[in-house]
């Protein structure tokens, strides 16, 4: 059983009825669900995900006002239901688990108590940050204050930060790609021709999160998220030979194809969704015309490959 579902079982079995128990006049302003930090958040735990930083439970989010008045009762209440401990932690590693503040819980991932207030913020944040802030899931939240901030941070990147850091993406495919990959093994320098391969990868898989308007896990969880999404989806297999396949002789020739194969996917999208308007075959001019329709003249301004 995956540990969402376990944490959803916890919860509806004993959980539930604690809360209705012991803090029936909050009970409307508990939001309570599983979310953020571990692979279980994002639904892609399996038996050996539970070696370390794992544990059944689930996570109670309060206003900071609601912890002042009943955190530290509600905590006790929560650790006297039993929930599994981790068997093991890494030093990285901390409970997601319990009694949490929503300030605390999304300070964590945009540096704020909520979300960003400035597209200056947005443009900063990276996209594992976002998408561990809003994935998982919200089971209760009848104050809505939690799942407020969630909205928002799924859905309310402003259009002009997308295309900024749409543009970036598109350059850097155009140039570690398309340009230095054959150029780095023409010059025999086959290792920097795999560096470029990876900031290729790189590049065109956070492209294809934006185009399909979805925050992009860290790189553990990169292709699995990738292989669900709506649009461009089939490009997670060719984008995973080019840094699992073999090299030399042929093989670089194929990865060239598939470097251009994955472009002109990626271009067919682009015109699709109105971001560009024609051009060639190189990526570099679709990354200028993205950026040349930002309407904030501050982003417009920015280094191509700034975002």
């Amino acid at each position: 059983m995956r540990g969402l579902d376990e944490a959803r079982r916890f919860y509806d079995e004993r959980g539930r009825a604690m809360i209705r128990e012991n803090f029936p006049a909050y009970e409307g302003r508990i939001a309570v669900g599983l979310a953020g930090h571990g692979s279980q958040c994002f639904g892609y735990d399996d038996a050996l995900s539970r070696d370390h930083d794992f544990e059944t439970g689930f996570c109670l989010w309060l206003t900071d006002e609601d912890d002042a008045a009943i955190g530290v009762a509600l905590a006790r209440a929560y650790r006297a239901l039993g929930a599994g401990k981790a068997e093991a932690r890494s030093l990285l590693g901390e409970s997601g688990v319990g009694v949490r503040r929503i300030s605390d819980f999304y300070r964590r991932y945009t540096g704020s108590a909520g979300a960003p207030e400035s597209w200056q913020q947005w443009m900063s944040l990276p996209s594992w940050a976002l998408a561990e802030a809003t994935n998982g899931e919200v089971w209760r939240d009848e104050l809505g204050a939690f799942s407020a901030i969630r909205e928002t941070l799924l859905h309310g990147m402003p259009e002009d930060v997308r295309r900024k850091k749409l543009a970036a993406r598109l350059v850097t495919m155009a140039q570690s790609g398309q340009y230095n990959y054959a150029r780095c093994l023409g010059h025999g320098e086959s290792g920097a021709a795999l560096l470029a391969l990876g900031q290729f990868v790189d590049a065109a898989s956070e492209c294809i999160f934006l185009l399909n308007r979805r925050h992009m896990p860290y790189y553990k969880w990169r292709f699995r998220a990738m292989r669900a999404l709506h649009t461009l989806a089939d490009m997670t297999e060719p984008l995973e030979y080019l840094l699992g396949g073999e090299n030399g002789g042929e093989n670089d020739a194929l990865k060239a194809r598939l470097v251009e194969d994955i472009c002109a996917n990626v271009r067919g999208v682009l015109l699709t969704q109105g971001l560009s308007h024609g051009g060639g075959d190189y990526l570099e001019e679709h990354a200028f015309e993205v950026q040349e329709h930002i309407a904030t003249p501050a982003i417009r301004a920015m280094h191509i490959m700034e975002g």
